[in-house]
Parts: C-alpha cells; structure tokens; sequence
C-alpha cells in the first residue's frame, strides 16, 4: 500500500481499538440531523468521522490527526476549520471507510442502512450454507461490505471485489485489509476480468432512478432496476453447479407490479436456475417519491432475489 492508503488502514485500526462506534443513516436523516441548532461544527470524534461536520484541528489528539494528514483527507473547511472527506462506520463488528456526506460526487462511494440490510441478507444465506473453499464475487463491491462479510462466514474463501469506480476499489482493499480478509480487486463494468466456476456471487447495486445519472446512485431503466438485471445476468453465467447469486436491491412498484421480479423470473427460467424472491422492507427512500422520475409509483421496496445454479 502507499503512504495515504497505509493511514487509512491505521486509522481503522486505531478506531478499532479505540472502540469507535458510528451507525450510518440514510442521506435525509443525516440532513435533518445535522440541520439542528449547534451542529454546525463537530464536537466530538462521531462529529467529525460519522457526520462529516467540520471541526477545530484542537478537537482531535495527535495520533488521529496525523493519520488524517497522512491520509490526505482532510479539507479545508473556512473559518479555521476543517473537514473529513471520509466517513467510519461500523458494520457487524467491522469498520468501513467510505465517502462522507454528502455523496454527491460521481466517485462517491456509498455507504449507509443498504448496507446493513445486505450484510444481514448475505448472513441468512450463508448460515444454511456455505461451502469452504467457496469463490466468491462481489460484483459492483462499494466499499466491500459483500465480499467481506461473506468471506467472514465461509472457511478459506477466495474473494474478488470488483467495480467501475477506483475509489471504491481502493476503499474496498483497505477495509478488507483491515477486516483481515485477502481479496483480489478487479476494475470494470462487466464480469471479463473474472473467472468462470463462482460458487458465491453478490450483488447491491444502485437503484435510485437518479436525474443526476450519477453510477453509485443509478439504477438506469426498468424503473431503477436495470443495472440490478444486468449484474444479475454477469453472474448467472459464471456461476458453477451448485453456484448462488444473492442480490439485495431496489425494486420501484406501480399498480402492484414488480417489473424486476418478472425480469429476474424469466432469466432464472431461461437458465433452468431456481429462484427465491422477497421483499425485506416495504416502502424505502419515499422522498424519492417527489421526484419527477417516480411521478407514477407508489412505492419502493428493498428486496433479496436469491438464484442457484442446480
């Protein structure tokens, strides 16, 4: 690793044994938060690497403001202060560097309650079943949570992370790193660069109809759930007998239809590949729901599709 991305890797674990502690939420509550009187500065570390509030540089000791200089960044805030360009969260006994709010460059890397709920997905699949030695893929990786969750719960994994964006590689490696999990990162907006005979893929990708097209946010057609379909359809024709495909996504509903479930549907038919699908939360984002993009649905549902290979 280089210097930067070896202070990141530091940081984490300083964080670590320090028994840092911050829950990620989605971007409105995280507005709404630090909109109240006397957030305007950080008061506290959870301020400064969890709310992405701008601080004093006296805030902090010298051991963790070394890590962030060393690290790179640190913004310039005005006023004297300054800014994490980072935030930490915690994830089932794991920290995750990722982008700090808001996420609203094109390179941002996302991180919040998807997460978790993916996280909890993966884990319910993987309590039944997980075979060691497994190889698993996480497709459109983020800042890792998929691959290494997934290679906590299996014995002797191998694990490939893979993305568009090399910001979210570079996150991905750090945690992993951190999190004490060997993985191989392949950047890319297909499966090219990965080998056939996957015995775990995952997928959590973008679902949002973004007006913005934003990759980290955008779901593209079929109501948001394109690239849900595309990635699905990569991974089905790697994996090995006996392969999975868990994805946890996004499905936009109107009049009671589920057009990405009908589309996974028929490419599990297709495949003669068997298919579980269900929802894991209702109604999701419903502020989405005033924009322009969304005029014509009712809801947003989060939901897990989960296809095998026989």
């Amino acid at each position: 690793m280089n210097e930067p991305d070896t202070a990141l890797l530091r940081l984490l674990e300083t964080l670590r044994e320090r028994g840092y502690h911050f829950i990620t939420p989605t971007p409105a509550t995280h507005a709404r938060v630090v909109a109240r009187p006397g957030r305007e500065r950080a008061g506290d570390l959870a301020d400064v690497l969890g709310w992405s509030l701008p601080f004093a540089r006296g805030l902090l000791d010298a051991e963790l403001l070394e890590l962030l200089d060393a690290a790179g960044v640190l913004e310039d805030a005005g006023e004297g202060l300054v800014r994490s360009a980072v935030r930490v969260s915690w994830l089932k006994g794991r920290l995750f560097v990722h982008s700090a709010y808001p996420t609203q460059d094109e390179d941002a890397v996302f991180f919040g309650p998807d997460s978790y709920r993916f996280a909890d997905l993966i884990e319910a699949e993987l309590t039944r079943h997980c075979p060691a030695g497994a190889r698993i893929v996480d497709i459109g990786t983020g800042s890792g949570v998929g691959g290494i969750v997934a290679a906590g719960l299996c014995a002797d994994a191998s694990v490939v992370l893979t993305d568009i964006n090399p910001k979210a590689l570079r996150f991905a490696r750090i945690n992993a790193a951190a999190a004490g999990v060997e993985a191989a990162c392949v950047e890319g907006s297909d499966l090219s660069g990965v080998e056939d005979g996957i015995h775990l893929a995952l997928a959590n990708p973008p679902y949002i109809m973004d007006e913005g097209s934003r990759a980290y946010r955008d779901g593209g057609e079929m109501r948001g759930g394109k690239v849900s379909f595309d990635m699905a359809r990569m991974a089905v024709a790697k994996l090995a007998p006996g392969g999975r495909l868990v994805l946890y996504t996004g499905s936009a509903i109107a009049r009671g239809e589920d057009v990405l479930r009908d589309a996974l549907q028929g490419l599990a038919d297709e495949n003669a590949l068997d298919f579980s699908y269900r929802e894991l939360d209702p109604d999701v984002f419903g502020e989405e729901l005033d924009q322009p993009p969304y005029a014509e649905i009712e809801r947003m549902a989060v939901v897990g599709a989960i296809l095998t290979r026989g």
